[in-house]
C-alpha cells in the first residue's frame, strides 16, 4: 500500500475512524486531568460542537447546496480553490 494511497478496505476506514475517537477521548481526558475545572470543560465542549459543525459545513452544506458547481478533492483543494478564487476577485 502506498502512503497517499487512497484506503479501500473497510475494515481500516472503520479502524481509522475508532482511533481518532481514541485519540479524541485522550486528549480531551488530559485537558480535563491537567485542568479539571468547568471552565475548561465548557470550552473543551464549545470548541469540539464548533469544529463538528465547520466539519459539517465543508463536507456536507458546499457539496449539496453551495458547492454544486466544482467538486473538491479534499479540504487543500477546496482551500486552494478559495483563495485562488479570492485572489482573482
Amino acid at each position: 500500500m502506498r502512503l497517499f494511497q487512497d484506503i479501500r478496505s473497510k475494515a481500516l476506514l472503520h479502524a481509522k475512524g475508532w482511533l481518532f475517537l481514541l485519540v479524541g477521548l485522550l486528549a480531551g481526558t488530559a485537558l480535563l486531568l491537567e485542568s479539571p475545572t468547568l471552565r475548561t470543560a465548557s470550552l473543551l465542549l464549545i470548541a469540539t460542537w464548533a469544529f463538528c459543525r465547520f466539519y459539517y459545513y465543508l463536507f456536507y452544506v458546499l457539496e449539496n447546496y453551495a458547492g454544486r458547481d466544482r467538486k473538491y478533492a479534499g479540504l487543500f483543494d477546496a482551500l486552494a480553490h478559495f483563495f485562488t478564487r479570492a485572489k482573482s476577485d
